[in-house]
Order: structure tokens, then C-alpha cells, then sequence
């Protein structure tokens, strides 16, 4: 179980496939394994890197105040460890502004970026802190997986499946390092880097995701910025839809010239 300790924190990840780097930043509650399906199908192509975030499966349960740039260093970090100058970065909620966060800060490392939800100012993430602070985790942390999914996904055999599976992960987490990282997320407000924005970047929003408005704010203040929705799905459409989520992505690299041969 490979980890970084590039930025003084243990940071896991998992590295499937070969060629051009794909970093993946996962969203909260879930770790890197929500994009299971990409890291399957984009390791055709690429050298798929799926990272824990920190409080997050594997990775250190940091307590201690922290911003998100620490968690933009963790990901430079990674790369780094793999000797990788340049990638791209995909990022889901929390991993989608960690992403954006590496592409205003670090743009010489940033092939592209592509956020899913895409949120990019100050969020109020009072509930979701007093949330994981208390009520019982396991419960809360449920609740939480089925937010972030469409309410017809939730229902689903194959929703109940994964969810269960993450569920058995429980133990591993520290509420105290959970409501850190919501801290960290919340604070920092990254609009006013978007005018000028540097890497090629793509937003997509599920249909009925709750940071669409987010998301399309954002993509409105980056010039050059791609905003796609993909119908009939929620905040983690990569999980509900990934045949469709994929071919966006695949549109948007070909595009942007960035898929290499095989």
C-alpha cells in the first residue's frame, strides 16, 4: 500500500495502467475507490493515480487545522513521489476544489483539470461539521453517500452494493479529522483566480446535483472553461452513469489533444 509523506502526511494511493499521468481526487464520504470505473477504463490509456484525501480511507487522520492548500501539496506531493512533472487532475466535490486549487496554484503541473461539481467560492459547511460531530458516524456518514446520489441511484441493487462496501470502512475514520477537512474546504474562496485561469478545463454537473449552481458559476468566470450536465444523475454521476461520464471526458481530452496513442 504505497503512501506519500512528501508534505509531512501520510497520504495512500493506487496506481493502475500506463502512459500520461490522471490523478483522481475523490469526494466526501467516499475515498478513491469511487472511481473504480474510471480507473478501470481510463488505465487503458493512462497512468490512473487515485489518491485518499487526507481524514479519508487510508490516509493520515489529520485533527489539527490545516487549509486547502496542505491539501493541494498533498497531491503535488504524490506526484512527486511517482516522479510525475505534469497530469491530469480530476476531482469530484471536495477533490473537484482541491483540483481547481492545483490548477490556480500550481498550473505548471496541470495538463488539464476537470471538476465534477465544481465548486469554487467559501462554503458554508456548518452542517455538514456539526453533522459529523454529533451523530453516529456510520449513520451520518449513510445519509451522506445518499445525498450525493440521485434518490432513483439510491434505491438501486447496485447503490446498496457500494455503499455497503465503503459502509465496512467505517472503522477506519475519525470524526474529528472529517470535520478538519470540511474546515479546510470551506474556507478559501478561489474566484477571483478564475478570470485567468491557466489549464483546460471542464466542469460537469449530474442533472441533479446540488452544487449545479456552483458549478455553473464557475464555469461562467473561467473564459475558456467546458461546462457539461449529464442527464439523470446526482453529485457523484461517476458512479451512476459512468459510461456517459466517461465519454465526456474522453471528448474533452481528444479535444484538447491530450489522449494518447495505444
Amino acid at each position: 500500500m504505497p503512501k506519500s509523506h512528501a508534505n509531512g502526511v501520510a497520504i495512500h494511493y493506487e496506481v493502475t495502467g500506463g502512459g500520461p499521468a490522471l490523478v483522481l481526487i475523490h469526494a466526501i464520504p467516499f475515498d478513491h475507490t469511487l472511481w473504480l470505473y474510471q480507473a478501470a477504463h481510463f488505465s487503458t490509456w493512462f497512468t490512473v493515480i487515485s489518491v485518499d484525501l487526507r481524514a479519508w480511507g487510508r490516509s493520515a487522520k489529520v485533527t489539527a487545522p490545516y487549509t486547502l492548500t496542505d491539501m493541494g501539496e498533498d497531491i503535488i506531493g504524490v506526484m512527486d513521489d511517482l516522479a510525475v512533472d505534469k497530469a491530469v487532475i480530476m476531482g469530484c466535490s471536495v477533490g473537484s476544489k482541491t483540483a481547481l486549487k492545483l490548477g490556480a496554484s500550481w498550473p505548471e503541473r496541470c495538463a488539464a483539470v476537470i471538476l465534477v461539481g465544481g465548486g469554487s467560492g467559501a462554503h458554508d459547511m456548518t452542517q455538514r461539521i456539526d453533522g459529523y460531530g454529533s451523530e453516529p458516524f456510520s449513520a451520518y456518514r449513510r445519509a451522506h453517500m445518499d445525498y450525493g446520489v440521485s434518490d432513483a441511484f439510491a434505491e438501486t441493487p447496485m447503490a446498496k452494493y457500494l455503499f455497503q462496501c465503503l459502509a465496512e470502512r467505517d472503522p477506519w475514520h475519525d470524526p474529528a479529522a472529517v470535520q478538519a477537512l470540511f474546515r479546510a474546504f470551506s474556507m478559501e474562496d478561489l474566484r477571483g483566480d478564475l478570470p485567468t485561469y491557466g489549464p483546460p478545463t471542464m466542469i460537469i454537473n449530474g442533472e441533479f446535483d446540488g452544487a449545479r449552481p456552483r458549478g455553473e458559476e464557475t464555469a461562467s468566470l473561467i473564459p475558456h472553461a467546458r461546462h457539461e450536465v449529464l442527464l439523470g444523475a446526482g453529485h457523484a454521476c461517476m458512479i451512476e452513469d459512468p459510461a456517459g461520464f466517461d465519454a465526456l471526458v474522453l471528448d474533452f481530452l481528444m479535444a484538447e489533444g491530450l489522449m494518447p496513442d495505444i
